[in-house]
């Protein structure tokens, strides 16, 4: 039931050198689905990650925090991806499985254990089958190829519909330039970090803190931009490779222009993936884009947002179609903005002003409202008059499949 979302077009995507992807058949869940995924990285590969601030984070989490060191960089030569187990709530048993399908891919790569991060997701409080895992890595292997986002991407699903990739080229100092991604996520979607899983890579060269530095600013403008449901997942992870295999010198200036140029091409591929998991939130019928103006401050626009984003009553007022919009004004008023004068907000729906100086707009009615409703992908102006500060965030409605996918989903 994905909102205006499409598999991606697998001949589309742009290879990055010094990435091969191979995907397998292991067993983990479900047998004769694809749900192990290897990505191999060449040498001088860096990686930069930022993980979930759920203090219940998984075991994969932690290990692919102690392999990235304290400034969350380092040289990496391999991801291994499972569906299926979080194993998230699995104790030291947890950290010693995730810490031994590091070390049997390291062994069959020949590379050292700490150069390979684990990623996991799927039902929490469940062992990891370590010995499907380790089983089916040969054959994960055997189909390494450059050209297989799109199989990963629909390899790292669990309740999603529809594969999520992007990719972009750009130019640098005359080079091209490659950027490729996938992420996976329907559910359990209010990332602190990142997304349930995401991963980019990009052939150019780029000094480690710099790297760092991009990957949280990217998660910062795009997967720490949306919400299906306000849960914070044990497993949200966001990685940023740099192979350093175009003919390109080492961008190392935060401040110079191939620095800006490969930031933005990474903000785009981010930002598609991010609303891609919005368009496919669980039972998600409406794409809703949340823009808060004239706050205070960064922070305040996003509270007021996340307020309106992650009400039930609005989400239910969306998917009804139903312009009961003063939902959207009580969400306002219980963000947590104690100083809010309310007869300086304003609230517009798409072109449709709905609501100023503390009350319904004097020119608005119902049947405009409703036009508004009824539409697919719908607009939230939050004009708060109080600064010059503004955020966008990205959400979906909440329908009947919500429930039943979650109630069905051990089963």
């Amino acid at each position: 039931m994905a909102v205006n979302l499409q598999a991606p077009d697998a001949a589309a995507l742009h290879a990055v050198a010094g990435v091969r992807i191979g995907v397998a058949a292991a067993g983990m869940r479900k047998p004769g689905r694809r749900d192990l995924t290897v990505m191999a990285f060449d040498p001088g590969t860096w990686v930069a990650g930022v993980f979930t601030r759920n203090r219940f984070c998984a075991a994969p989490v932690q290990v692919c925090r102690e392999h990235l060191g304290e400034r969350g960089c380092a040289p990496i030569r391999a991801l291994v991806i499972n569906t299926g187990c979080a194993n998230a709530g699995t104790g030291q048993p947890g950290l010693a499985a995730a810490r031994a399908s590091c070390a049997s891919l390291a062994g069959l790569l020949g590379v050292g254990e700490r150069e390979v991060l684990p990623f996991s997701t799927g039902v929490i409080l469940e062992p990891l089958p370590l010995q499907r895992l380790q089983a089916g890595l040969p054959q994960a292997l055997a189909d390494l190829r450059e050209r297989a986002w799109a199989d990963a991407a629909a390899a790292i699903m669990t309740t999603d519909t529809v594969p999520k990739a992007a990719s972009e080229a750009l130019t640098i100092d005359g080079v091209e330039v490659h950027v490729a991604g996938i992420a996976k996520g329907a559910g359990m979607i209010r990332p602190d970090m990142a997304t349930m899983l995401g991963f980019v890579a990009t052939d150019a060269a780029v000094e480690p803190a710099l790297l760092a530095r991009l990957v949280r600013e990217v998660a910062d403008a795009s997967f720490n931009c949306v919400t299906v449901d306000g849960d914070t997942s044990t497993n949200d992870s966001l990685v940023l490779a740099a192979t350093g295999r175009a003919a390109l010198a080492r961008i190392d200036d935060p401040a110079g222009p191939q620095a800006r140029l490969l930031r933005d091409a990474l903000l785009r591929v981010a930002q598609r993936l991010a609303q891609s998991i919005v368009r496919d939130g669980e039972g998600a019928t409406k794409f809703i884009t949340i823009e808060v103006q004239a706050a205070a401050s960064v922070a305040e626009a996003r509270r007021v947002g996340y307020a309106v984003a992650h009400s039930p009553l609005v989400k239910t007022a969306f998917f009804a179609s139903d312009p009961n919009l003063g939902r959207i004004l009580a969400a306002i008023g219980y963000a947590g903005v104690d100083d809010l004068q309310v007869d300086g907000v304003d609230l517009f729906l798409d072109d449709v002003h709905v609501a100023t100086r503390g009350g319904r707009h004097p020119d608005y009615r119902e049947e405009d409202g409703q036009r508004v409703m009824a539409k697919p992908e719908i607009r939230v102006r939050i004009v708060l008059g109080r600064g010059a500060c503004a955020a966008t965030l990205w959400t979906c409605d909440l329908s009947h499949d919500y429930v039943s996918i979650n109630a069905d989903y051990r089963s």
